[in-house]
């Protein structure tokens, strides 16, 4: 593969994301299909924190939540049984929807592979880059997300799901979480969640 292909995949994978009727506001106030701005946030974040990563990490990441909006969770029933049939079903329909943009983009059948690994999560702590990818979409929620999110909800879910992301992190994960820009009380939040577990 080449660096055209990559590019070319990306582009794709932005313009798939191009028909997300949700919009959202990057830092500079402009607005943007939700989940165009979301595989940019997650493509920056990964440049960053794994600098090295590879072709398929890399493409993994952008396509995190390729065309999310056509799988929404009121779709599935309320719930923890219904959140993790709708997680389960949307590990398949991403890797599904970005090996067909792989495929017409002449990607090697190995990568293509690799990215559907990838992208549904297998051997989490077991496998380095899926391990990655998770820190990636970790990070990415609690800079961009974590704020507006926190005030829809009471402080004792928040604290819960602060826990639970926080033990799919790596250390390395935990480390630049904790080195992120966050507002005060999301900070604070973080903290109550660590020193209360």
């Amino acid at each position: 593969m080449n660096a055209n292909q990559i590019e070319q995949a990306v582009s794709k994978i932005d313009q798939a994301n191009s028909a997300d009727p949700n919009t959202a506001r990057d830092a500079d106030g402009r607005s943007h299909p939700a989940e165009v701005l979301y595989a940019r946030r997650m493509s920056a974040m990964l440049a960053e924190f794994e600098p090295d990563a590879t072709v398929a990490l890399r493409i993994a990441a952008h396509a995190q939540h390729i065309r999310r909006w056509e799988v929404p969770r009121d779709s599935y029933p309320p719930g923890r049984v219904g959140y993790l049939q709708w997680r389960t079903y949307l590990y398949d329909f991403h890797a599904d929807c970005t090996a067909e943009i792989l495929k017409d983009c002449d990607f090697d059948a190995e990568t293509i592979e690799r990215v559907s690994y990838l992208l549904r999560k297998k051997n989490l702590t077991r496998d380095a880059e899926t391990q990655t990818l998770e820190d990636v979409i970790c990070l990415v929620f609690l800079k961009y997300y974590f704020h507006d999110f926190a005030r829809k909800h009471d402080r004792d879910k928040i604290i819960a799901i602060v826990r639970k992301t926080w033990r799919k992190m790596s250390e390395r994960g935990q480390a630049a979480a904790l080195r992120l820009p966050l507002e005060e009380d999301s900070l604070e939040l973080i903290q109550a969640a660590l020193n209360d577990a």
